[in-house]
C-alpha cells in the first residue's frame, strides 16, 4: 500500500492531462498503419521502417511498460485512475543502436524495463491495461511526443484516427478473414503451437466485432487513409506499396 500512496488521482485530473499540439510537435514524417487483428500490421510496420530508415514506434512496448510499472507498485489492475496517472506522468523512452530502426532499450521513469516487459506476467496484464480508456488517453500524449522527435512508423487500431490524425501517410491494412486466419495459424505453428484455422478465424471475427463497436477509439479507417487489401500480396509487395506512398509525400 505504501508504494501507491500519493499516486492516486481523480479521473478529472487524468482527463486534463496535457496532450501535445499536433501542429507544433509533428515536425517529422509519420506513417500510421492501422488494421484488424491478423492483418500483418506489426511485421509490415517494422519492415517499412527498415526500408525507409525510420524508427519503429513500439506502442505495444509502451503499454507493457505501464503494466510493469503498475505491478511493481503493487497496484490491482482495475485501479484505472492510478494506472492512468502512471501513463500520464511516468515518461517512457526508447534507446536505439546507431542506424537501428527497432529500439534496443525501453525505459519508464528512467528504469530499464527492456527484459522485464516480456515476462509472462506482463503478457497477462497488458491487455487489461491497454483496454482502459483513460490509460489510452494519457498514452496519446506520450506517443505524440515521441512522434515529434523523429521520422517514425507506428501501427495499431486507432493511430490514424486518434493518435496521429495529421500523419502524412495513413494506411489501413485489410485481408479476407480466411487469409488473416491462415497467417495467424502459420505464425503460431512457428512457435510449435498447432491450431485449427477455422477456430482462429472465428476468434478474429469476434475480435473485429469487439474492436469496431467499442465506445473508445473504435477500429475504423481514417477518412483519408489508403485502404490496402493484402490478400494475395507478398509481404514485400505490401512494404513497397507503403514505402512508395511515403516517398511520394517526401518528393
Amino acid at each position: 500500500m505504501s508504494a501507491t500512496k500519493g499516486r492516486t488521482t481523480s479521473r478529472d485530473t487524468i482527463l486534463r492531462a496535457q496532450i501535445p499540439s499536433l501542429e507544433s510537435d509533428l515536425t517529422h514524417m509519420i506513417i500510421a498503419i492501422d488494421g484488424p487483428a491478423g492483418s500483418g500490421k506489426s511485421t509490415v510496420a517494422k519492415l517499412v521502417a527498415g526500408r525507409l530508415g525510420f524508427h519503429y514506434l513500439d506502442t505495444g512496448a509502451m503499454y507493457r511498460a505501464v503494466a510493469h510499472r503498475a505491478l511493481s507498485l503493487g497496484l490491482v489492475l482495475d485501479d484505472e485512475d492510478t494506472i492512468a496517472n502512471i501513463a500520464a506522468t511516468d515518461e517512457i523512452s526508447f534507446g536505439h543502436e546507431p542506424g537501428a530502426t527497432l529500439p534496443s532499450i525501453v525505459r519508464i521513469a528512467d528504469e530499464d524495463v527492456t527484459a522485464a516487459i516480456r515476462l509472462p506476467e506482463i503478457d497477462e496484464a497488458v491487455s487489461a491495461v491497454a483496454r482502459m480508456p483513460h490509460v489510452r488517453e494519457a498514452m496519446v500524449a506520450q506517443q505524440r511526443t515521441l512522434g515529434g522527435s523523429d521520422d517514425i512508423v507506428v501501427e495499431g487500431r486507432d493511430i490514424g484516427t486518434v493518435v496521429f490524425p495529421d500523419a502524412e501517410v495513413k494506411v489501413f491494412l485489410t485481408a479476407t478473414p480466411e487469409e488473416r486466419a491462415r497467417r495467424r495459424a502459420a505464425q503460431q505453428a512457428l512457435t510449435g503451437i498447432s491450431v485449427d484455422a477455422t477456430g482462429v478465424q472465428d476468434a478474429l471475427l469476434r475480435r473485429d466485432s469487439a474492436d469496431s463497436s467499442r465506445k473508445h477509439s473504435p477500429l475504423v479507417p481514417a477518412a483519408d487513409a489508403v485502404k490496402l487489401d493484402t490478400t494475395g500480396l507478398s509481404l514485400m509487395e505490401v512494404v513497397e506499396a507503403i514505402a512508395s506512398l511515403a516517398e511520394e509525400r517526401q518528393s
